[in-house]
């Protein structure tokens, strides 16, 4: 091994729960990775910028690939927040948050509490954060059910999804351990609010 690099081996060398795993039947002992380990991974270059994945669950999962529209959606709906918020809250775009000591997915965007300069030593963590959107085509199902499930374990107050498969907005709130209890759709036409800072309106409209 050349001297500096760190082998995937050594990286996971360390023992981390096992928890069980159904598929197809069969239960699975499944060697969960933690967020440590992750960014030990990143540190020392065994995983880079191309690899496009992120850490749920324990798992390293590959990020679908941003079509034309995703992506010019995901600047439109930062710059309507803000005009909205101004400073009153920092904006990140698609960078890591640390949910847990496994999962540090990347969401599209997050509204985060400022200032900037706590997060230069450290990547966001739920108290930091005042909601957390994902834009959503062929990951619908993914967004909706494994990725809600892990903010609203991580008690992230509020956790919208732009559906653009039927060009809604699902708005998740009430964070308990399984899931969010509260799920509100909105369509064209319709305006909802923001849970951290309730007299901010939004318009469907203004974010397709």
């Amino acid at each position: 091994m050349v001297a500096g690099v760190i082998s995937m081996s050594a990286v996971l060398e360390k023992t981390t729960p096992k928890p069980e795993v159904y598929q197809n039947g069969q239960i699975l002992n499944a060697r969960l990775i933690t967020v440590k380990e992750y960014d030990d991974m990143i540190a020392h270059g065994i995983l880079t910028t191309e690899d496009k994945v992120e850490l749920i669950n324990g798992v390293i999962v590959e990020k679908m690939p941003k079509g034309v529209k995703h992506a010019a959606l995901n600047d439109l709906v930062a710059e309507v927040f803000r005009g909205k918020l101004g400073d009153r809250a920092i904006l990140r775009n698609q960078n890591p948050i640390v949910l847990n000591d496994y999962s540090e997915p990347e969401p599209d965007l997050v509204l985060a509490k400022p200032p900037h300069e706590i997060y230069f030593e450290r990547h966001l963590g739920p108290d930091d954060i005042y909601l957390i959107v994902e834009i959503a085509d062929s990951t619908l199902a993914r967004d909706r059910f494994v990725k809600g499930h892990a903010y609203a374990k991580s008690e992230i107050e509020q956790y919208i999804v732009l559906n653009l498969q039927e060009k809604t907005i699902e708005d998740y709130r009430k964070p308990t351990n399984e899931s969010y209890r509260s799920r509100q759709s909105y369509k064209i036409g319709d305006k909802f609010n923001l849970a951290a800072f309730p007299e901010v309106e939004i318009s469907v409209e203004d974010l397709f």
